[in-house]
């Protein structure tokens, strides 16, 4: 396949992917609307778009999730009355999105050990003990459009990243590259905004429709197979370099927690208005 096929696949996805971030950001209601009749395509998902365990447990512990998520953004950012929508009022929202990112990670953990890609896997571990505590620096923002806003740092989300990627190339060579695309779309639109507590939004928007794509209609190996780049040897150095990373990230972490800075440290001198 031509070097021209990946940047010109890959450009089209990543700039799909910013509009599509910004477009369910800004379109909360249809963002819920959408995932949720997202579940009428689980026949094609049984046709074989979804194989294994982790697969299975992938894309389940994704779309319900953000499904979830769309009917909290419209209930808090609206204020909705009523049962059901003072339900997903409360603080066990913010509990569920962080056990959720925790959960998520943890899958990709523990299939990387079963790979024994290790040092990656203890990367991915650790980056489950930094996620920012809920409730206290999770929230649905008040201001337009109800976004789910986590204080994560800059350089965990970069951690999160590179430990993705490998864990990716790891697990699935082929999707490899297109896993770098929802992967980089993520990165790049809080720095866009220069939010990056927007971080985990955008993330729970790219990889919803990243796997609703693989599982319904699977164009990716055909425009971006990267399974010729894959290299072992490369996957090894990759696992020691986030495991490296996140070693001082933890101590510095902890630190903040310890200190008590990690309020205004995780926010980015911003201190939560009470």
């Amino acid at each position: 396949m031509p070097a021209w096929t990946y940047i010109v696949s890959m450009t089209t996805y990543i700039v799909f992917l910013l509009f599509f971030i910004s477009f369910m950001r800004k379109h909360y209601k249809l963002s819920m609307y959408f995932f949720l009749f997202s579940l009428l395509t689980f026949p094609l998902w049984l046709k074989g778009g979804v194989i294994g365990w982790f697969r299975w447990a992938k894309i389940l512990s994704v779309i319900l999730p953000t499904i979830v998520v769309g009917i909290t953004r419209i209930s808090v950012y609206e204020k909705r009355k009523g049962r059901f929508w003072e339900f997903f009022q409360k603080e066990w929202t913010l509990w569920f999105f962080y056990a959720i990112l925790f959960l998520n990670i943890m899958e990709a953990t523990i299939k990387d050990v079963t790979l024994g890609n290790y040092f990656n896997a203890f990367c991915g571990f650790l980056l489950c003990v930094t996620i920012p505590f809920a409730p206290k620096f999770w929230e649905i923002s008040k201001e337009p459009y109800g976004d789910l806003i986590a204080y994560t740092t800059a350089a965990w989300n970069f951690i999160y990243t590179s430990w993705n990627a490998c864990f990716v190339y790891a697990e699935s060579p082929v999707h490899f590259f297109s896993s770098v695309c929802i992967l980089l779309a993520a990165e790049i639109y809080p720095i866009i905004k220069g939010r990056p507590e927007l971080y985990i939004i955008a993330r729970v928007y790219t990889l919803a429709i990243h796997l609703l794509l693989r599982a319904c209609w699977d164009i990716f190996p055909k425009v971006m197979d990267a399974s010729p780049f894959h290299n072992t040897q490369v996957l090894k150095i990759w696992g020691i370099i986030n495991a490296i990373m996140i070693i001082p990230y933890v101590f510095w972490h902890m630190w903040q927690l310890h200190t008590g800075k990690a309020d205004i440290s995780f926010r980015r001198g911003r201190l939560k208005s009470v």
